[in-house]
Order: structure tokens, then C-alpha cells, then sequence
């Protein structure tokens, strides 16, 4: 019989020999500060974009405010859902036996680590291409990109996501409990089947890939502001727009330090039939990593804003004793004044306006 195949033992077979080892009042201790501090980091971030949203209701700002709202609210309910079964089976001293004869739990956990880990990276590769579009296409952004079609693309990479959550179940294919007996996920164990081996890759293809659209689309977009920076001579186009580049920054970097050690980890047991002894301490290691992307989104998206990056500029200007910078040539500008910006840049009569100036000068 096979065992990966019978819902009632599935799993089960793992636990007979474990072997990597969790101390249970440190990993509760860990799985609580976790949830709690993930709760508390996106409830804020919550807050401040339903006021933002009153406040602003453009379309080229709608759009974000929308994407960054399916965002926290998938981390909140992330760590709700997921933290709360962590600490319920650390507290049943991960006695899998008792609680998950059936293998719901399991079923249920795993599913849900596979949709609140690729939904967020699918929604920051979204809001990527969303600012791209709305900075090197502003036209375009503001005629196309509606609350309506933002809506749309929301609830088509939520289905995503539970499809390739489901797609186990719907395959018979049942959720294993992990060597560290303490979450569920694909088999990562002795993995021979090729279809455990295609689950693997796909999660962890998906979300590289999302990863590389968003550090792409980051790219551009941070390109483009640059140039519109140094080609615009109008005192508009000075604005360096700090705020929006150093949110790029965070966004890719925070990302890829944090998910790209487990999907690697997940990819390279997907490719490697026999896993090495330290595979499982790996996991753990990668796990926790992707689990702070979750805890940091809030942070970078919405509260990493005009009015704390100025308080941290006059803070560091005070502490070096020094203007490093001249604050009125680096305006800390709104994605308004941004797209703006864009568009004077790239329309031909701006162009002219510009071209013209010198010429003028030389007669005077």
C-alpha cells in the first residue's frame, strides 16, 4: 500500500525516526513573540491604510493602497492561522497521533503553508509591476488600471495560490509531517515519486520567479525615477522621490534575504533524491527566515514612510553635525507627484519647453 497515498497514515511513517529535535519551551517561546508580533505589525499597517485610503482616493494611488491592503490583510491571517496550529501542537507536545488520526490537521497546515507562503510573493511581484506600469506608463496606468481590474487581479492570485495549495489533495497526494514533527509541507523526506519531486519544484519555481519579477520590475522602476531626476531641469524634477526608492530597496532586499534560503532549500531537495542529515536543520533555519518576510511586510510597504524618513534625515543630519544632504533639492515625494513627474518627462511638449530654455537664456 502506499503510504503516501492513504490519508489516515500519511505522515505518520516520519515519526518513527526523528531526526531533528526542537526544544519545546524555546520553540514555543519563538512561535508566540512570532504570531504575536506579526499580528500586531500588520493590525498597524491595517489601520494606516484604510486612513491613507480615505485620505487618498486617486486612481494612480488607489491601485497601491488596494494591492498593499491583499497583502497585510494574507500576512495577518498568515500568522493567525499558521501560528495558532504551531502553538497548538507544541503545547500537545507534538504528539501527532493523538490529535491528527485522521490527518486533517496536517491536510489543513500544509495547505496553508503553501498559500500564505506563495500569496505574498505573488501580491509583491503584483504591486512591482503595478508601480512599473504607473511610473514608465502613466497614461496607461491611470486609464487601465481601475479599482475594478485591481480587484480582478486580487482575486485571480488568491485562486492561484489555493489552487497549488490544493493541488495535492486533489492529486490524493497527502500532506507530510516534517522531521521536526512541529509543521506539514510536501515531502521532503526520501523523496523518490517524481510528483513529490514536481511539488517541490513548483513551489519553489513560483517563487523565485515571482521574486525575479518583482527585483526586475523594482529595477526599472528605480532606473526610471533616476533618470527623470537628473534629465528634468523644471525645480518639479529635482525631486529625487526618496521615499518610493528606498521602499524598492527594502522591498527586494527584505524579500530575497528572507524567502530565497527555504525555496533554494526546497528546490535542491526537489532536484537531490537523498537529502543529507542536515537537511532538517536547514529547513528550520529557512522556515523561520520566510517567516520574518511576513513580519517586516507591513513595515516596508506602509510604515516605511514621508514622515519617519524625514525624522530619521533630520536624526542622522544632527548626528553627523553636517547638511549632507540639501533637503530642498531631495523632496520626499508622493506617488502623485512621482507619476507626475513621469508624465511631464515624457511628454513631447515638456521636451520642447526644456529645449528651449537655453536658447532663451542665450538671447537674453
Amino acid at each position: 500500500m502506499n503510504g503516501s497515498k492513504s490519508p489516515g497514515l500519511a505522515g505518520f511513517g516520519i515519526l518513527k525516526n526523528t531526526t531533528c529535535h526542537t526544544e519545546k519551551k524555546i520553540s514555543v517561546f519563538f512561535s508566540i513573540i512570532f504570531m504575536t508580533v506579526g499580528i500586531l505589525s500588520n493590525s498597524l499597517a491595517i489601520a494606516i491604510l484604510l486612513k491613507a485610503y480615505q485620505r487618498f482616493r486617486q486612481k494612480s494611488k488607489a491601485s497601491f493602497l488596494l494591492l498593499a491592503s491583499g497583502l497585510v490583510v494574507t500576512d495577518l491571517f498568515g500568522h493567525l492561522i499558521n501560528g495558532a496550529i504551531a502553538v497548538f501542537v507544541y503545547a500537545s507536545d507534538k504528539d501527532w497521533i493523538r490529535f491528527n488520526q485522521s490527518n486533517i490537521l496536517c491536510s489543513v497546515f500544509g495547505i496553508c503553508m503553501v498559500f500564505f507562503g506563495l500569496c505574498p510573493l505573488f501580491l509583491g511581484s503584483v504591486m512591482a509591476v503595478e508601480r512599473c506600469i504607473g511610473v514608465t506608463k502613466p497614461i496607461f496606468h491611470s486609464t487601465k488600471m481601475t479599482s475594478k481590474h485591481v480587484k480582478m487581479m486580487l482575486t485571480m492570485v488568491c485562486l492561484f495560490a489555493v489552487l497549488i495549495a490544493l493541488l495535492p489533495i486533489l492529486r490524493f497526494r497527502a500532506y507530510q509531517i516534517q522531521a521536526s514533527r512541529t509543521w506539514c509541507f510536501y515531502k521532503t523526506e526520501h523523496v523518490e515519486d517524481w510528483e513529490d519531486r514536481f511539488y517541490l519544484l513548483l513551489f519553489s519555481c513560483l517563487g523565485l520567479l515571482a521574486l525575479a519579477i518583482s527585483f526586475l520590475c523594482n529595477a526599472v522602476t528605480g532606473i526610471t525615477l533616476l533618470r527623470v531626476k537628473f534629465k528634468s531641469q523644471q525645480r518639479q524634477g529635482r525631486s529625487h522621490h526618496f521615499e518610493m526608492i528606498i521602499q524598492l530597496l527594502a522591498i527586494m532586499c527584505v524579500s530575497c534575504i528572507c524567502w530565497s534560503p527555504f525555496l533554494v532549500t526546497m528546490a535542491r531537495i526537489g532536484i537531490n533524491e537523498s537529502r543529507s542529515k542536515e537537511t532538517c536543520e536547514t529547513i528550520l533555519f529557512a522556515l523561520r527566515m520566510a517567516t520574518w518576510n511576513q513580519i517586516l511586510d507591513p513595515w516596508v510597504y506602509i510604515l516605511l514612510r514621508k514622515a519617519v524618513l524625514k525624522n530619521l534625515y533630520k536624526i542622522t543630519r544632527g548626528c553627523c553635525g553636517v547638511h549632507i544632504i540639501n533637503l530642498h533639492m531631495w523632496e520626499l515625494s508622493s506617488i502623485k507627484n512621482s507619476l507626475k513627474v513621469a508624465a511631464i518627462s515624457e511628454s513631447p511638449v515638456s521636451s520642447k519647453q526644456i529645449n528651449l530654455q537655453p536658447l532663451s537664456s542665450m538671447g537674453q
